[in-house]
Protein backbone atom coordinates (compact mmCIF):
# COMPACT_ATOMS: atom_id res chain seq x y z
CA UNK A 1 0.00 0.00 0.00
CA UNK A 2 1.21 3.30 -0.80
CA UNK A 3 2.02 5.87 1.68
CA UNK A 4 -0.50 8.31 1.45
CA UNK A 5 1.05 11.61 2.30
CA UNK A 6 0.92 14.48 0.38
CA UNK A 7 3.79 17.36 -0.07
CA UNK A 8 4.25 19.52 3.12
CA UNK A 9 4.15 23.04 0.77
CA UNK A 10 0.35 21.77 -0.20
CA UNK A 11 -0.97 19.78 3.08
CA UNK A 12 -2.24 22.79 4.71
CA UNK A 13 -4.55 23.59 1.76
CA UNK A 14 -8.63 22.98 2.04
CA UNK A 15 -11.45 23.07 -0.34
CA UNK A 16 -11.38 26.92 -0.80
CA UNK A 17 -15.16 28.45 0.78
CA UNK A 18 -15.53 29.26 -2.96
CA UNK A 19 -16.19 25.65 -4.11
CA UNK A 20 -18.24 25.10 -0.70
CA UNK A 21 -20.38 28.37 -1.03
CA UNK A 22 -20.69 27.19 -5.16
CA UNK A 23 -22.29 24.27 -4.16
CA UNK A 24 -24.33 24.65 -1.48
CA UNK A 25 -26.07 27.72 -3.70
CA UNK A 26 -26.67 24.97 -6.69
CA UNK A 27 -28.10 22.54 -3.79
CA UNK A 28 -30.35 25.00 -2.49
CA UNK A 29 -31.60 26.93 -6.05
CA UNK A 30 -29.88 30.07 -4.69
CA UNK A 31 -29.22 33.07 -6.75
CA UNK A 32 -25.73 33.46 -7.35
CA UNK A 33 -24.11 36.42 -6.13
CA UNK A 34 -20.87 34.92 -4.49
CA UNK A 35 -18.22 33.55 -6.86
CA UNK A 36 -16.73 36.09 -8.59
CA UNK A 37 -17.93 35.39 -12.45
CA UNK A 38 -20.83 37.15 -14.80
CA UNK A 39 -23.80 35.50 -15.58
CA UNK A 40 -24.09 36.90 -18.89
CA UNK A 41 -21.65 36.47 -21.99
CA UNK A 42 -18.76 37.80 -23.79
CA UNK A 43 -19.12 40.64 -26.49
CA UNK A 44 -20.20 38.46 -29.81
CA UNK A 45 -17.26 40.46 -31.96
CA UNK A 46 -14.73 38.45 -29.45
CA UNK A 47 -16.47 35.02 -29.55
CA UNK A 48 -16.68 35.72 -33.73
CA UNK A 49 -12.58 36.39 -33.42
CA UNK A 50 -11.85 32.81 -31.67
CA UNK A 51 -14.47 31.05 -33.89
CA UNK A 52 -12.55 32.59 -37.05
CA UNK A 53 -9.43 31.14 -35.38
CA UNK A 54 -10.36 27.68 -35.03
CA UNK A 55 -12.34 28.09 -38.05
CA UNK A 56 -8.66 29.12 -39.93
CA UNK A 57 -6.70 26.08 -38.21
CA UNK A 58 -4.81 28.70 -35.52
CA UNK A 59 -4.92 25.58 -33.00
CA UNK A 60 -1.13 24.59 -32.42
CA UNK A 61 1.20 25.71 -29.94
CA UNK A 62 1.70 29.37 -29.95
CA UNK A 63 5.48 31.13 -28.92
CA UNK A 64 5.42 29.94 -25.10
CA UNK A 65 5.92 33.90 -24.20
CA UNK A 66 2.43 35.12 -26.22
CA UNK A 67 1.47 35.41 -29.72
CA UNK A 68 3.01 38.91 -31.25
CA UNK A 69 -0.46 40.06 -31.83
CA UNK A 70 -1.87 39.99 -28.59
CA UNK A 71 1.64 41.41 -27.10
CA UNK A 72 1.41 44.06 -29.34
CA UNK A 73 -2.31 44.68 -28.62
CA UNK A 74 -1.22 44.97 -24.84
CA UNK A 75 1.92 47.33 -25.37
CA UNK A 76 -1.03 49.74 -28.10
CA UNK A 77 -3.47 49.53 -24.92
CA UNK A 78 -0.72 50.53 -22.39
CA UNK A 79 0.03 53.55 -25.15
CA UNK A 80 -4.03 54.56 -25.22
CA UNK A 81 -4.16 55.22 -21.64
CA UNK A 82 -1.17 57.25 -21.54
CA UNK A 83 0.77 54.60 -18.83
CA UNK A 84 3.87 54.37 -21.14
CA UNK A 85 5.80 52.90 -24.41
CA UNK A 86 5.90 48.84 -23.93
CA UNK A 87 8.36 46.74 -25.82
CA UNK A 88 5.76 44.30 -26.84
CA UNK A 89 8.60 41.53 -27.72
CA UNK A 90 10.57 41.86 -24.19
CA UNK A 91 8.08 43.79 -21.76
CA UNK A 92 4.80 41.11 -22.28
CA UNK A 93 4.66 37.89 -21.15
CA UNK A 94 1.00 35.85 -21.99
CA UNK A 95 0.24 33.29 -19.63
CA UNK A 96 -3.16 31.40 -18.65
CA UNK A 97 -5.03 33.87 -16.57
CA UNK A 98 -3.73 36.25 -14.45
CA UNK A 99 -3.54 33.77 -11.44
CA UNK A 100 -0.72 31.71 -13.37
CA UNK A 101 1.23 34.98 -14.15
CA UNK A 102 1.49 35.85 -10.32
CA UNK A 103 1.92 32.09 -9.48
CA UNK A 104 4.87 31.86 -11.80
CA UNK A 105 5.95 35.57 -10.95
CA UNK A 106 6.19 34.07 -7.23
CA UNK A 107 7.88 30.62 -8.35
CA UNK A 108 10.41 33.18 -9.71
CA UNK A 109 11.64 35.62 -7.77
CA UNK A 110 10.80 34.30 -4.00
CA UNK A 111 13.59 31.99 -2.75
CA UNK A 112 12.72 29.87 0.91
CA UNK A 113 12.83 32.12 3.32
CA UNK A 114 12.38 35.42 1.61
CA UNK A 115 9.42 37.49 2.69
CA UNK A 116 6.42 38.85 0.70
CA UNK A 117 4.34 41.68 2.21
CA UNK A 118 0.85 40.93 1.34
CA UNK A 119 -2.30 43.20 2.18
CA UNK A 120 -5.20 41.55 4.12
CA UNK A 121 -7.57 40.16 3.16
CA UNK A 122 -6.03 39.15 0.06
CA UNK A 123 -6.78 37.43 -3.17
CA UNK A 124 -7.27 33.96 -1.85
CA UNK A 125 -4.22 32.71 -4.13
CA UNK A 126 -1.72 35.18 -2.62
CA UNK A 127 -0.87 33.12 0.56
CA UNK A 128 -0.48 29.72 -1.29
CA UNK A 129 1.62 30.80 -4.05
CA UNK A 130 4.39 32.15 -1.30
CA UNK A 131 3.38 28.88 0.58
CA UNK A 132 4.33 26.84 -2.39
CA UNK A 133 7.95 28.86 -2.96
CA UNK A 134 8.95 28.49 0.27
CA UNK A 135 8.30 32.39 1.19
CA UNK A 136 7.41 33.56 4.25
CA UNK A 137 4.11 36.01 4.37
CA UNK A 138 4.05 39.44 5.88
CA UNK A 139 0.86 40.49 6.70
CA UNK A 140 -0.53 44.44 6.16
CA UNK A 141 -4.15 44.67 7.79
CA UNK A 142 -6.59 46.86 5.34
CA UNK A 143 -9.32 48.71 7.91
CA UNK A 144 -12.60 48.81 6.96
CA UNK A 145 -13.88 52.48 7.03
CA UNK A 146 -16.08 53.31 10.50
CA UNK A 147 -19.52 55.01 10.37
CA UNK A 148 -19.91 54.03 6.56
CA UNK A 149 -23.11 51.15 6.68
CA UNK A 150 -26.02 53.30 7.27
CA UNK A 151 -29.60 52.78 5.01
CA UNK A 152 -29.46 55.09 2.37
CA UNK A 153 -31.50 57.31 1.85
CA UNK A 154 -35.53 56.70 0.59
CA UNK A 155 -35.23 58.75 -2.74
CA UNK A 156 -31.10 58.60 -3.53
CA UNK A 157 -30.95 54.54 -4.62
CA UNK A 158 -27.11 55.79 -6.24
CA UNK A 159 -25.49 57.55 -3.80
CA UNK A 160 -22.40 55.79 -1.17
CA UNK A 161 -23.10 55.99 1.97
CA UNK A 162 -20.93 58.93 3.95
CA UNK A 163 -17.37 57.96 5.15
CA UNK A 164 -17.16 59.83 8.99
CA UNK A 165 -13.74 58.41 9.40
CA UNK A 166 -11.00 59.24 6.25
CA UNK A 167 -8.18 56.86 5.87
CA UNK A 168 -4.85 57.65 7.35
CA UNK A 169 -3.20 56.28 4.52
CA UNK A 170 -4.68 58.42 2.45
CA UNK A 171 -2.15 61.68 2.58
CA UNK A 172 -3.14 65.30 3.72
CA UNK A 173 -5.49 66.96 0.69
CA UNK A 174 -6.37 63.34 -1.09
CA UNK A 175 -8.78 61.49 -1.63
CA UNK A 176 -9.56 59.15 1.37
CA UNK A 177 -10.00 55.76 0.70
CA UNK A 178 -12.65 53.78 2.50
CA UNK A 179 -10.56 51.08 3.41
CA UNK A 180 -7.10 52.05 5.07
CA UNK A 181 -3.90 50.55 6.73
CA UNK A 182 -1.52 51.62 9.16
CA UNK A 183 2.02 53.46 7.41
CA UNK A 184 3.72 52.31 10.48
CA UNK A 185 1.99 48.52 9.92
CA UNK A 186 3.32 48.34 6.39
CA UNK A 187 6.95 50.03 7.78
CA UNK A 188 7.60 47.50 10.06
CA UNK A 189 6.53 44.34 7.39
CA UNK A 190 9.60 45.49 5.86
CA UNK A 191 12.90 43.86 6.91
CA UNK A 192 15.83 42.89 4.93
CA UNK A 193 14.67 39.55 3.80
CA UNK A 194 11.70 41.16 2.23
CA UNK A 195 11.96 40.16 -2.04
CA UNK A 196 7.80 41.03 -2.62
CA UNK A 197 5.21 42.95 -2.45
CA UNK A 198 1.81 41.95 -4.16
CA UNK A 199 -0.76 44.59 -4.41
CA UNK A 200 -4.58 44.24 -5.97
CA UNK A 201 -5.99 47.58 -7.20
CA UNK A 202 -8.44 48.00 -7.75
CA UNK A 203 -9.19 45.10 -4.39
CA UNK A 204 -11.05 42.12 -4.14
CA UNK A 205 -12.77 41.58 -2.05
CA UNK A 206 -12.98 44.87 -0.79
CA UNK A 207 -13.63 47.45 -3.55
CA UNK A 208 -10.75 49.88 -2.60
CA UNK A 209 -9.14 51.26 -5.29
CA UNK A 210 -5.25 52.50 -3.65
CA UNK A 211 -4.76 56.40 -3.66
CA UNK A 212 -1.89 57.91 -4.97
CA UNK A 213 -0.53 58.95 -1.54
CA UNK A 214 -0.75 55.47 -0.59
CA UNK A 215 0.79 53.85 -3.76
CA UNK A 216 3.55 56.72 -3.42
CA UNK A 217 4.02 55.83 0.25
CA UNK A 218 4.43 52.12 -1.27
CA UNK A 219 6.54 52.94 -3.78
CA UNK A 220 9.05 55.10 -1.31
CA UNK A 221 9.19 51.54 0.96
CA UNK A 222 10.31 49.20 -2.08
CA UNK A 223 12.61 51.24 -3.59
CA UNK A 224 14.35 52.17 0.20
CA UNK A 225 14.17 48.64 0.92
CA UNK A 226 15.03 46.92 -3.13
CA UNK A 227 11.54 45.02 -3.11
CA UNK A 228 9.85 43.80 -6.36
CA UNK A 229 5.97 44.97 -6.95
CA UNK A 230 3.50 41.98 -8.17
CA UNK A 231 1.02 44.38 -9.47
CA UNK A 232 -2.87 42.65 -9.91
CA UNK A 233 -4.74 44.94 -11.85
CA UNK A 234 -7.22 42.83 -13.26
CA UNK A 235 -10.13 44.97 -12.37
CA UNK A 236 -8.59 48.24 -13.77
CA UNK A 237 -11.22 49.44 -16.08
CA UNK A 238 -13.92 48.80 -13.28
CA UNK A 239 -13.90 51.91 -11.04
CA UNK A 240 -16.66 54.10 -9.99
CA UNK A 241 -18.04 57.09 -7.73
CA UNK A 242 -14.68 59.32 -8.81
CA UNK A 243 -11.94 57.14 -7.64
CA UNK A 244 -8.96 56.87 -10.19
CA UNK A 245 -7.31 53.88 -11.03
CA UNK A 246 -3.73 54.41 -11.20
CA UNK A 247 -0.62 51.77 -12.37
CA UNK A 248 1.93 51.66 -9.28
CA UNK A 249 4.55 51.24 -12.13
CA UNK A 250 3.40 54.71 -13.53
CA UNK A 251 5.05 56.10 -10.65
CA UNK A 252 8.82 57.14 -10.66
CA UNK A 253 11.48 54.86 -9.52
CA UNK A 254 8.64 52.03 -10.24
CA UNK A 255 8.59 50.87 -13.58
CA UNK A 256 11.93 49.02 -13.13
CA UNK A 257 10.13 46.87 -10.57
CA UNK A 258 7.27 46.03 -11.38
CA UNK A 259 5.22 43.58 -12.83
CA UNK A 260 1.70 44.60 -13.97
CA UNK A 261 -0.80 41.83 -13.87
CA UNK A 262 -4.28 41.82 -16.02
CA UNK A 263 -6.43 40.17 -18.01
CA UNK A 264 -9.01 39.73 -20.48
CA UNK A 265 -11.68 37.62 -18.18
CA UNK A 266 -13.11 40.70 -15.60
CA UNK A 267 -13.04 43.07 -18.62
CA UNK A 268 -14.42 41.01 -21.89
CA UNK A 269 -16.92 38.63 -19.32
CA UNK A 270 -14.51 35.83 -20.29
CA UNK A 271 -13.48 34.15 -17.37
CA UNK A 272 -13.22 30.91 -18.42
CA UNK A 273 -10.73 31.63 -21.03
CA UNK A 274 -8.08 32.11 -18.90
CA UNK A 275 -5.77 34.61 -21.06
CA UNK A 276 -3.74 36.96 -18.33
CA UNK A 277 -0.51 38.52 -18.91
CA UNK A 278 2.47 40.29 -17.34
CA UNK A 279 4.24 43.75 -18.19
CA UNK A 280 7.10 45.14 -16.74
CA UNK A 281 10.93 45.44 -17.38
CA UNK A 282 12.56 42.95 -19.47
CA UNK A 283 14.53 41.53 -16.46
CA UNK A 284 11.56 40.44 -14.79
CA UNK A 285 9.79 39.11 -17.53
CA UNK A 286 12.78 36.84 -18.43
CA UNK A 287 12.40 35.50 -14.48
CA UNK A 288 8.64 35.12 -15.40
CA UNK A 289 9.10 33.40 -18.85
CA UNK A 290 11.75 31.11 -17.18
CA UNK A 291 8.74 29.95 -14.49
CA UNK A 292 5.80 30.27 -16.93
CA UNK A 293 7.40 27.89 -19.53
CA UNK A 294 7.90 24.77 -17.02
CA UNK A 295 4.22 25.31 -15.59
CA UNK A 296 1.88 25.54 -18.29
CA UNK A 297 4.45 26.94 -21.49
CA UNK A 298 1.57 27.99 -23.64
CA UNK A 299 -1.69 29.44 -23.72
CA UNK A 300 -4.71 28.47 -26.18
CA UNK A 301 -3.57 29.78 -29.20
CA UNK A 302 -7.16 30.52 -30.74
CA UNK A 303 -8.28 32.38 -27.58
CA UNK A 304 -5.03 34.39 -27.60
CA UNK A 305 -6.16 35.49 -31.03
CA UNK A 306 -9.44 36.72 -29.39
CA UNK A 307 -7.98 38.68 -27.08
CA UNK A 308 -6.15 40.22 -29.27
CA UNK A 309 -9.13 41.53 -31.03
CA UNK A 310 -10.84 42.68 -27.74
CA UNK A 311 -7.89 44.89 -26.80
CA UNK A 312 -7.54 46.10 -30.18
CA UNK A 313 -11.67 46.92 -30.98
CA UNK A 314 -12.30 48.01 -27.25
CA UNK A 315 -9.78 50.80 -28.46
CA UNK A 316 -11.53 51.71 -31.12
CA UNK A 317 -15.07 50.90 -30.41
CA UNK A 318 -15.67 52.49 -27.32
CA UNK A 319 -16.24 49.55 -25.11
CA UNK A 320 -14.60 50.70 -21.96
CA UNK A 321 -17.43 53.61 -21.45
CA UNK A 322 -20.06 51.46 -22.38
CA UNK A 323 -18.66 48.35 -20.06
CA UNK A 324 -18.15 50.92 -16.93
CA UNK A 325 -21.71 52.49 -17.84
CA UNK A 326 -23.15 49.49 -17.40
CA UNK A 327 -21.69 48.07 -14.22
CA UNK A 328 -21.96 51.48 -12.94
CA UNK A 329 -26.07 50.39 -13.11
CA UNK A 330 -25.80 47.10 -12.27
CA UNK A 331 -23.88 48.57 -8.65
CA UNK A 332 -26.09 50.87 -8.25
CA UNK A 333 -29.43 48.39 -8.62
CA UNK A 334 -27.56 45.74 -6.33
CA UNK A 335 -26.67 48.28 -3.55
CA UNK A 336 -30.09 50.15 -3.17
CA UNK A 337 -31.57 46.35 -3.33
CA UNK A 338 -29.40 45.63 -0.22
CA UNK A 339 -29.71 48.66 1.76
CA UNK A 340 -33.39 47.93 1.44
CA UNK A 341 -32.85 44.86 2.93
CA UNK A 342 -31.40 46.17 5.69
CA UNK A 343 -27.90 45.18 5.03
CA UNK A 344 -26.41 48.17 4.61
CA UNK A 345 -23.13 48.45 1.96
CA UNK A 346 -19.47 49.90 2.53
CA UNK A 347 -18.69 51.85 -0.55
CA UNK A 348 -17.01 50.62 -3.74
CA UNK A 349 -14.63 52.21 -5.90
CA UNK A 350 -13.86 49.49 -7.98
CA UNK A 351 -14.34 45.89 -8.79
CA UNK A 352 -17.32 44.39 -9.28
CA UNK A 353 -17.84 43.22 -5.53
CA UNK A 354 -19.92 44.97 -2.92
CA UNK A 355 -19.36 44.71 1.17
CA UNK A 356 -22.17 44.29 3.38
CA UNK A 357 -22.53 45.21 6.69
CA UNK A 358 -23.95 42.16 8.59
CA UNK A 359 -23.30 42.97 12.36
CA UNK A 360 -26.01 43.10 14.66
CA UNK A 361 -27.79 40.19 12.81
CA UNK A 362 -27.17 37.32 15.85
CA UNK A 363 -24.58 35.61 14.01
CA UNK A 364 -21.53 34.48 15.22
CA UNK A 365 -19.12 34.50 12.00
CA UNK A 366 -19.99 35.36 8.69
CA UNK A 367 -19.54 31.92 7.35
CA UNK A 368 -22.63 31.47 9.89
CA UNK A 369 -24.36 34.31 7.90
CA UNK A 370 -23.37 32.95 4.48
CA UNK A 371 -24.89 29.50 4.98
CA UNK A 372 -28.00 30.85 6.52
CA UNK A 373 -28.40 32.95 3.72
CA UNK A 374 -28.29 30.24 1.10
CA UNK A 375 -30.44 27.83 2.56
CA UNK A 376 -33.29 29.99 4.17
CA UNK A 377 -32.80 33.11 1.56
CA UNK A 378 -31.93 31.29 -1.18
CA UNK A 379 -29.06 34.23 -2.32
CA UNK A 380 -25.29 33.17 -2.15
CA UNK A 381 -22.49 35.56 -1.00
CA UNK A 382 -19.07 34.74 -0.13
CA UNK A 383 -17.89 35.22 3.86
CA UNK A 384 -14.69 37.85 3.97
CA UNK A 385 -12.87 35.71 6.80
CA UNK A 386 -11.67 33.20 3.58
CA UNK A 387 -9.92 36.26 2.37
CA UNK A 388 -7.63 36.63 5.48
CA UNK A 389 -4.73 34.05 7.25
CA UNK A 390 -6.65 34.71 10.97
CA UNK A 391 -9.82 34.74 10.91
CA UNK A 392 -10.14 36.17 14.32
CA UNK A 393 -11.34 39.97 15.15
CA UNK A 394 -12.93 40.96 11.97
CA UNK A 395 -15.24 42.68 10.90
CA UNK A 396 -18.86 40.91 10.34
CA UNK A 397 -19.35 41.52 6.57
CA UNK A 398 -20.45 39.30 3.30
CA UNK A 399 -19.39 40.26 -0.25
CA UNK A 400 -21.95 40.51 -2.68
CA UNK A 401 -20.91 40.04 -6.94
CA UNK A 402 -22.81 42.78 -8.66
CA UNK A 403 -21.25 41.09 -12.21
CA UNK A 404 -24.83 39.78 -13.23
CA UNK A 405 -27.67 40.61 -15.19
CA UNK A 406 -30.38 43.01 -13.89
CA UNK A 407 -32.68 40.26 -13.74
CA UNK A 408 -30.34 37.94 -11.41
CA UNK A 409 -29.86 40.53 -9.21
CA UNK A 410 -33.73 41.71 -9.07
CA UNK A 411 -34.42 37.70 -8.12
CA UNK A 412 -31.72 37.98 -5.60
CA UNK A 413 -33.50 41.58 -4.24
CA UNK A 414 -36.60 39.71 -4.02
CA UNK A 415 -35.64 36.75 -2.01
CA UNK A 416 -33.61 39.44 0.43
CA UNK A 417 -36.30 42.10 0.73
CA UNK A 418 -38.96 39.21 1.75
CA UNK A 419 -37.02 37.67 4.27
CA UNK A 420 -34.96 40.06 6.41
CA UNK A 421 -32.40 38.96 7.93
CA UNK A 422 -32.62 38.38 11.83
CA UNK A 423 -31.84 40.52 14.94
Amino acid sequence: MPHHRSAARVSSFGTSIFAEISALAVQAGAVNLGQGFPDFAGPAWVKEAAAAAIAADLNQYPPYQGLPRLREAVAATWRAHGWREVDPAHEVTVASGATEVIFAAVQALVDPGDEVVIFEPFYDAYLPDVVMAGGVPRLVRLHPPVGVARPLAPDDGQSAPDVTEGSPSAGAGQRPSPWWFDPDALRAAFSPRTRLLLLNTPHNPTGKVYTRAELELIAGLCIEHDVVVVADEVYDQLVFDGATHLPIATLPGMWERTLTVNSTGKTFSLTGWKIGYGVGPRWLNDALRAAHQWITFSTATPLQVAAAAALEGALENGYYAQFRAEYAERYGLLRSMLHEAGLPTLPTEGSYFIMADIAGRGFRSDAEFCRWLISEVGVAAIPPSAFYANASDLPLLARFCFAKRPETLRAAGERLRSARTPR
